[in-house]
């Protein structure tokens, strides 16, 4: 077997594969089915925003007692049970929608339900694959993991439009939608339950303790690498991929296309990422200079694209983004994952998810602000020089770190050595006596 794609010869990853690229293209089709049932509800782009917030606000609030919980109990069974809540909240909204009951509210409701399942689904889906597969097959399980959503994120949008469109556009086409994704829900809970425990590798839950949230946060902060690493992502998922906004502003505002320009992009941006997760699987080893590298070229590509003259250059620059994005993320979690300890590993990869997305409600204003100030161009400008700053940033820190933690390592030995030494004078002068 190809080194690609070495994951597959674990028959309980190829199960988790499967039915995550079937629930990942069920998750993507209800996407663009919610929110064109938002906007055929509603014709407000006010009311998409909330419908997205809710839906995103959870994850932000909730990710890191998330962590604690999936320390805590079993992950298989964890990730069940999220996915269970998720398809039953799709369930009711698809079945609404067809029936012709639904109102904007039902839609802010289960938005938010949605949010709490995911906010308790990340942190446990990111640190299971560690179960699955062994240490050495960790890296190109977490780069076919990237791969598989990617695939879903080119066809699932495809199929839900094509679905849409065949079903006449209105609010009964998108329920169906819906209820493909509620059922989609059943492949993973189905897989995880066919897999075969004798080759899980589970950690053992973690003890109820107090301040157990605490622990994690301060094993983190000693973790040089780890801190360097959400450094690093947080400047680039705050400043740098706001992507719904730079490219639409590009589109609409530089090029003077339309939404179906626009949509291609994402497409475009899409291929990139999964060459991105397909080369990244050839990988045994993650170095902490590849993290720099594709964090610093992500950098480097976004003030690019922000100078290109014409949409048709954008749109084939787009999959260079989509590539150094994909890198640099696959590396900073393939290394939080393999350097965690495994009882600290769901509060660990908690907290990479919460800063990673936790950074867009704080970036998205300020680079929507830049576009309406300055131009769209430098929404993609000021974001890769912010991104290039920070990678500086998390090298300086990881430096620092480091330096401090040679002195503190480097003072213990020494007066170990002053307290052996006082020791072994002590017993000469006893001999003596």
């Amino acid at each position: 077997m190809s080194p690609t794609f070495r994951s597959l010869r674990n028959p309980n990853y190829r199960k988790y594969a499967a039915g995550s690229l079937v629930s990942n293209v069920g998750t993507w089709m209800q996407r663009i089915a919610q929110d064109w049932l938002v906007l055929t509800l509603t014709g407000s782009g006010t009311a998409l925003g909330i419908t997205t917030g809710l839906q995103f606000v959870p994850v932000l609030l909730l990710s890191p007692y998330a962590g604690v919980i999936a320390d805590r109990f079993p992950k298989r069974r964890l990730l069940q049970l999220t996915q269970a809540a998720m398809g039953v909240a799709s369930l009711i909204l698809g079945l609404i929608a067809v029936l012709g009951v639904v109102e904007v509210w039902h839609v802010y409701v289960i938005a938010l339900v949605f949010g709490v399942g995911a906010a308790f689904d990340a942190p446990a889906r990111q640190s299971f694959v560690s179960e699955v597969v062994d240490v050495d097959d960790i890296t190109n399980a977490v780069s076919l993991n990237s791969a598989t959503f990617n695939m879903a994120r080119i066809l699932g949008p495809a199929l839900a439009g094509l679905m849409i469109g065949a079903l006449g556009g209105g609010v009964w086409a998108t329920g169906w939608v819906i209820l493909i994704n509620a059922v989609s829900y059943g492949a993973v809970i189905g897989q995880l339950q066919r897999m075969n425990l004798a080759l899980l590798h589970p950690s053992e839950p973690a003890r109820r303790t107090p301040g157990m949230l605490r622990a994690g946060v301060r094993y983190v902060s000693g973790q040089p690498r780890m801190v360097m690493i959400l450094v690093l992502v947080f400047f680039a998922g705050t400043f740098g991929m706001n992507f719904q906004i730079t490219s639409a502003l590009m589109a609409t505002e530089v090029y003077g296309k339309g939404a179906g320009e626009f949509g291609v992009l994402g497409s475009s941006m899409a291929i990139g990422s999964l060459a991105g997760a397909l080369m990244a699987a050839r990988r045994t080893h993650i170095r902490l200079r590849l993290l720099v590298l594709a964090g610093g070229g992500f950098g480097a590509a976004s003030i690019v694209a922000g100078l290109l003259p014409s949409y048709l250059a954008f749109a084939v620059f787009s999959p260079t983004i989509g590539f150094a994005t994909i890198t640099m993320l696959n590396s900073a979690n393939a290394v939080l994952q393999l350097e965690s300890d495994p009882a600290l590993r769901g509060r660990v990869m908690a907290l990479y998810m919460t800063i990673v997305m936790g950074g867009t409600p704080l970036g998205s204003p300020i680079i929507g602000w830049v576009g309406e100030t300055f131009g769209a161009r430098w929404t993609l400008i000021i974001g890769g020089l912010l991104t290039i700053a920070g990678v500086a940033l998390a090298v300086v820190v990881y430096w620092r770190l480091q330096k401090r933690a040679g002195v503190i390592l480097t003072t213990d030995l020494r007066r170990s050595n002053v307290t052996a030494r006082v020791w072994d004078n002590r017993t000469v002068a006893r001999a003596r006596k």
